[in-house]
C-alpha cells in the first residue's frame, strides 16, 4: 500500500439552517459559483477548482460539517485504501455517488467526523459565457465579491489529536507537516497533507470537550491586497470577522477567519504559505513556550472563542452571529 493513495481533497459538504443566506455568502462575497442544485443541496465552486464542485451546502438544524471527500490517485489506489478502511473497524461502506463523482467508500475518524474517498469526478465545463483563454484555468475569473482561487484545507476539532493524527497517518498515507507539543507532552493540535501543500486537514484539540465538531473550512484567495479587499467588503455587510487579518507562524500564511451566517467558520487562507518539496521533510514542532509566534506571527491573537467555538456548537463559546 502507497503513501501516495491519496492525492487531495475533492469536496466539503456544510450543513447550515440557513442555506440561503449560506449560499449569498459564498457566491457574493468570495465568488463561488454554483454548479448545480439538487434538493436540499446547493454544490458550488471556486474559478480555479476542476471539479463539478468543492463545497456543497445542505439544509439542517444545525451549522456542521456534514462530510470531507478525499480523492484516491487512481482506481487501483482507492480499493487498497478502502481495503484497510474495512479492517480498521472505521468503514461504513459504499454509496453509489452524488452529483459530481461516482461511487465512494465511507468512513469515520475516529472522533467521528464522516469521510469518503473516491475517484471517479466530474470535471467542470464552463459555458460559452465563462469559457476563459486562459487554457490552464477552467473558466473566466468571476466578477462577482473577492473571488476565491480554490478549495484549500480543512480543520477538523478532536478529543485526541493524536489518535486522529495517526489514523490519516495510517489509514490515508498524510504526512505530519506541523504539530504543537505542550509541556506534559499533550498534542494541541497537527498540520497534515498529501501533497507540497502545508496541510490539506489540521487537528486540533477541543478545549470544548467535545468529539466529531468542525472548526473551519478554508479557501485560498491568492495574496494579501485581495485579502484587504474581502474584508472592507464583509465589514460594510455586516459579516462577522472572528480574526484577522494577520499571520500564522504555523503554514506562514496570511489569514482571515470569519463566520458564514449559517454559524460554520470559514478561513481565508492566502499568500501560499510554503509548499514541502523535501522527500525526507522532517515535521516542524512547536512547543509550549512558543505558542504565541506558532498561532500568530503577527496580528492579534486570536479570540478565546476561536479554541472553543465549533460546529454543532456545543454553547461553551460566547459567539454572536447576526
Amino acid at each position: 500500500m502507497s503513501n501516495f493513495d491519496v492525492a487531495q481533497l475533492a469536496h466539503v459538504e456544510l450543513f447550515s439552517p440557513k442555506p440561503e443566506d449560506t449560499v449569498r455568502f459564498f457566491t457574493q462575497f468570495m465568488g463561488l459559483q454554483v454548479t448545480e442544485t439538487k434538493g436540499q443541496s446547493v454544490y458550488l465552486r471556486a474559478y480555479e477548482d476542476f471539479y463539478h464542485h468543492t463545497l456543497k451546502i445542505t439544509e439542517a438544524k444545525e451549522a456542521g460539517m456534514a462530510h470531507s471527500a478525499w480523492r484516491a490517485s487512481s482506481e487501483a489506489a482507492l480499493y487498497q485504501r478502502v481495503q484497510s478502511l474495512e479492517k480498521s473497524g472505521y468503514g461504513k461502506g459504499w454509496i453509489d455517488g452524488d452529483l459530481g463523482h461516482g461511487q465512494a467508500y465511507q468512513f469515520q475518524t475516529p472522533d467521528g467526523h464522516n469521510m469518503e474517498i473516491l475517484w471517479d469526478v466530474e470535471y467542470y465545463k464552463a459555458p460559452e459565457d465563462q469559457k476563459t483563454k486562459l487554457k490552464s484555468r477552467p473558466q473566466k475569473r468571476p466578477n462577482v465579491g473577492i473571488p476565491a482561487r480554490r478549495l484549500d484545507h480543512i480543520n477538523l476539532m478532536c478529543s485526541n489529536v493524536t489518535q486522529n493524527k495517526n489514523f490519516m497517518a495510517d489509514e490515508l498515507g498524510f504526512k505530519l507537516r506541523e504539530n504543537i507539543l505542550m509541556n506534559d507532552g499533550l498534542e494541541m493540535g497537527a498540520w497534515m497533507s498529501v501533497s507540497p501543500l502545508v496541510h490539506e486537514i489540521a487537528l486540533m484539540k477541543d478545549l470544548g470537550g467535545a468529539k466529531g465538531r468542525f472548526h473551519h473550512i478554508a479557501y485560498w484567495y491568492g495574496y494579501p491586497q485581495h485579502l484587504m479587499d474581502l474584508a472592507d467588503l464583509l465589514v460594510e455587510n455586516d459579516i462577522v470577522i472572528e480574526a484577522g487579518p494577520g499571520k500564522h507562524g504555523v503554514s506562514q500564511a496570511y489569514f482571515m477567519y470569519v463566520f458564514e451566517p449559517g454559524g460554520n467558520r470559514v478561513e481565508m487562507f492566502g499568500d501560499a504559505g510554503y509548499l514541502i518539496l523535501d522527500p525526507d521533510w522532517k515535521p516542524v514542532t512547536w512547543k509550549e513556550e512558543e505558542l504565541d509566534k506558532g498561532i500568530i506571527w503577527y496580528g492579534s491573537p486570536l479570540p478565546e472563542e476561536y479554541f472553543l467555538y465549533g460546529t454543532p456548537d456545543n454553547k461553551v463559546s460566547k459567539v454572536i452571529l447576526k
